[in-house]
């Protein structure tokens, strides 16, 4: 309100000065007399003033026209003018509206499009930083390598770019199976950015593909120092990268270091059932048969598994099958509802012959919770109880049918897989192996194999079939699983 008030005195101020000054001009008396040549002109004081005002706008005028003139020249001679400017800007601005349409038909999934907007960028901008990036994501999106090729080649000549280039050529080794060419530009794109995460993931899922266990430990010792890990996943990671060197070292024949590196792997993360079983044959090895017991009861503690209690077995590989029992009780009465430790005590007495304790250690885990190898023991401590034929049969035939429990699963793509490994054979995910259920059934029967052990039962004994080979045939039948993972003496003693 204030400033205003101000504003409205002084141009009040200014309309009363300018009013007051012309007054005194037409009172004044005299003028100006300007003679040139035979003219003469008389100017009245009010008068020479306007005059004076006009001269200074027609000076100012003539010199625009002049600076005009000039600046019209200047572009027919094709220097840099505001009528240049006018028409670079014009230019850019065309050039900005076809970026912005081409990243808008990128979003949206129009390759095509974003393509032609890219090389109407590329016409009006000249600016190959910003249009190469878009003509190569167009190209990616359209299936056209060859263009996406050039411009990524492009996009490397720059020094401001040759990270995106390096990378989008990467990609495409990839997408193309050239793993080799992809390691060595995933080296390079990591050495020009150490902190980007998806190079640092693609760098070392390449090196552990390749079976470069050593490289890929400082590929993943980078992501932890950049914070792209916590450090209880690098610690886990880094104890299967340090397994499987190990294992490399043992295909070599180099013991010591495969020694080392397996119990480093052990440390680093015991409940590593690999890395603990290995570590164990070390210790064993090396005659440390207490270390080796506390490395099994360790990752025992973490999770249940049979290679772990086929492990345990070859701490005392000439102990009794009482002695066995007494033993193996440190690992039974650490997860006794655990599927595999029922299993496992029922094993145990199947193989001391004492096939009513086994069915005690069993209990209803073969019609709860069915599975190939608890069905198998169940057949077996029937065969031992003196079952008949029909009734051991039976239950190997559902055995056949059954699920095969636990395995190694992929996290990522589901694939089941025979062994535990580092990297998935399938999606070449690192580290994505968990012992589980499978989500989908691995046997696909027909829907009538629900009444197969009732067939089975139903048939007539063979009059000249020697009940030996019966014998034999039913022991046999389900070599999909093993009855127990100890000695295979020792299985068929049980199993007899």
């Amino acid at each position: 309100m204030l400033w205003s008030l101000v504003k409205i005195v002084v141009f009040v101020v200014l309309v009363a000065a300018l009013a007051y000054g012309g007054t005194v001009l037409m009172e004044t008396q005299g003028g100006a007399q300007i003679a040139f040549g035979n003219y003469e002109i008389t100017l009245t004081p009010f008068k020479a003033v306007l005059a004076l005002v006009a001269l200074i706008v027609a000076i100012y005028v003539a010199l625009k026209l002049l600076g005009l003139l000039v600046a019209l020249v200047k572009f027919l001679l094709g220097d840099e003018t505001a009528i240049s400017r006018y028409f670079d800007r014009n230019r850019e601005k065309k050039g900005i509206e076809a970026v912005t349409d081409g990243m808008m038909a990128l979003a949206t999934g129009d390759g095509r499009l974003a393509l032609s907007k890219a090389a109407k960028a590329e016409k009006y901008l000249q600016k190959p930083e910003l249009t190469n990036l878009l003509k190569a994501q167009a190209a990616v999106m359209n299936g056209d390598k060859r263009t996406a090729e050039r411009a990524f080649k492009q996009l490397v000549a720059d020094e401001r770019t040759r990270f995106v280039g390096v990378q989008g050529i990467m990609k495409q080794k990839l997408d193309e199976g050239d793993t080799t060419t992809a390691l060595k530009l995933a080296e390079k794109a990591f050495a020009l950015k150490p902190k980007h995460v998806e190079t640092q993931d693609i760098l070392l899922r390449l090196q552990a593909e390749k079976g470069d266990w050593s490289a890929a430990r400082s590929t993943l010792s980078a992501k932890l120092k950049h914070g792209a890990i916590p450090r209880d996943v690098h610690k886990r990671r880094d104890a299967v990268l340090a397994l499987s060197q190990a294992k490399g070292v043992f295909e070599e024949g180099a013991s010591i270091e495969a020694r080392e590196a397996a119990i480093e792997a052990n440390k680093k993360s015991p409940d590593l059932i690999p890395a603990a079983v290995m570590a164990c044959d070390e210790y064993v090895a090396e005659g440390k048969k207490r270390q080796a017991t506390r490395v099994i009861k360790k990752a025992w503690e973490a999770q249940p598994h049979p290679d772990l209690a086929a492990a345990f077995a070859r701490i005392e590989p000439d102990e009794t099958p009482a002695q066995r029992i007494k033993r193996f009780m440190a690992l039974t009465k650490v997860h006794p509802e655990n599927p595999e430790s029922k299993m496992l005590q029922a094993e145990l007495y199947i193989a001391a012959e004492d096939f009513p304790a086994a069915r005690r250690a069993l209990g209803d885990l073969a019609e709860m919770n069915p599975t190939a190898r608890s069905l198998t023991i169940l057949a077996a401590i029937e065969r031992g109880e003196g079952a008949e034929d029909v009734v051991v049969r039976g239950w190997l035939t559902r055995a056949l049918t059954a699920p095969r429990g636990p395995q190694w699963v992929c996290d990522n793509c589901q694939t089941i897989h025979s062994e535990w490994a580092p990297v998935c054979d399938q999606c070449g995910g690192f580290d994505t192996l968990s012992w589980r259920k499978p989500t989908h059934s691995e046997v696909a029967m027909p829907s009538g194999t629900e009444m197969l052990p009732m067939i089975v039962g139903a048939m007539p004994e063979p009059v000249e079939t020697d009940e030996a080979e019966e014998v034999e045939d039913a022991e046999n039948a389900p070599t999909l699983v093993d009855v127990t993972p100890f000695d295979e003496e020792e299985n068929a003693k049980g199993a007899n």
